[in-house]
């Protein structure tokens, strides 16, 4: 099947976004577009990094967190990585909120303060891909270019019944995109994109017959639209093993320390543990345990999927008096939820305390 010609698609596309745009706090609707309000591109870029292998429902939070927290490019530069960090934890993919530090560093430096107007430009930003500089230049800048995230490569494998699995068929998929996005309006195309995916062409059980390009679709033609996009087999995860230690003093403090500025949760906080990696296994019993001389209790085992291993910690908890390392403080009870802990040290301290309870109610 042919596709239609590009302004009936976007026509089509932009006339039901008019009436149907989600209401998202980091974007400026057609309404308001349509009176002159410009996207700010801070909230843009914010919000693409933070949406990147997170649900919108999960970023929300965090975006009004961030904003109003640094509601510029020019304060989030001036805050530390630190903090940045501390603000990010439970978000995952701790790499992006690194990188959003050394992007608004850039943006300040080189840039006047002002992010770059044109997708080539933005790519040469720290931590914007393909995608992300894609998206920024639609959206806050008018640039009539492709933006595919992963509910517009759903939506074009169907309107055009692409076979080809993925990943081998995104470069197709982001010409037909390119071949389909207006002069007028790419930003709000892209929007329409990603919201016909969102909420009518969802990966089970698509609302095909509310679509308004249900004429054009040639996997509804087809009558399986379920059957794209076509994906090759998934692989089985690695499983790695390691060992948590849960330190508490007699305060109730917990002992934590930094992660080292390099690898898997580089600069995130973390109780100690043995040295597990995405390759390899660490320790799993107490006599490997970082911290010599405590009397451990088990606690159990927790699992963290990550994006390539699976991750399995035994958990221990003791009580002692340690004299902190360098990298390592007391973190008071009142303290922890403003730590930078990644949610797979979360499920640690949180089987830590559930078992402590146990054990005092025996």
């Amino acid at each position: 099947m042919n596709a239609a010609p590009s302004p009936a698609i976007a026509t089509k596309l932009l006339a039901w976004y008019d009436r149907h745009a989600r209401d998202l706090p980091w974007r400026v609707g057609p309404l308001d577009l349509a009176k002159g309000v410009r996207p700010d591109p801070y909230r843009v870029w914010l919000s693409e990094i933070m949406l990147q292998q997170t649900t919108v429902a999960a970023v929300r939070d965090y975006f009004a967190k961030f904003t109003a927290k640094w509601p510029n490019v020019d304060a989030l530069a001036a805050a530390s990585e630190d903090d940045i960090l501390r603000a990010w934890a439970g978000l995952g993919y701790y790499s992006r909120a690194r990188n959003l530090k050394k992007c608004a560093d850039a943006v300040m430096s080189s840039h006047d303060g002002r992010f770059p107007q044109t997708a080539a430009a933005l790519r040469d930003l720290p931590g914007i891909g393909d995608y992300t500089s894609a998206a920024i230049a639609a959206i806050a800048f008018d640039e009539p270019v492709a933006v595919v995230d992963g509910n517009v490569e759903r939506v074009m494998t169907r309107l055009f019944a692409i076979d080809t699995p993925l990943p081998e068929a995104k470069k197709g998929i982001k010409a037909k995109t390119q071949a389909l996005t207006p002069e007028r309006r790419p930003g709000d195309f892209a929007q329409a994109m990603m919201d016909l995916g969102a909420t009518l062409c969802t990966p089970k059980r698509p609302a095909c017959m509310h679509c308004p390009l249900r004429a054009d679709c040639a996997a509804l033609t087809k009558g399986d639209p379920e059957r794209f996009p076509v994906k090759p087999p998934k692989k089985a995860k690695p499983v790695r093993r390691g060992a948590a230690f849960v330190l508490t003093n007699r305060d109730g403090a917990i002992l934590l320390e930094k992660r080292g500025d390099s690898g898997l949760l580089a600069g995130m906080t973390q109780v100690p543990t043995t040295e597990w990696s995405a390759r390899r296994d660490g320790e799993t019993g107490t006599g490997s345990a970082p911290l010599p001389g405590i009397d451990w209790i088990s606690c159990g085992t927790i699992v963290h999927v990550f994006t390539h291993f699976e991750l399995r910690l035994d958990v221990y908890r003791g009580e002692g008096e340690k004299a902190p390392a360098a990298h390592q403080w007391w973190s008071a009870p009142d303290d922890i939820a403003g730590e930078a802990l990644p949610t797979v040290m979360k499920k640690v301290l949180g089987l830590a305390i559930e078992h402590e309870s146990e054990h005092d109610l025996s």
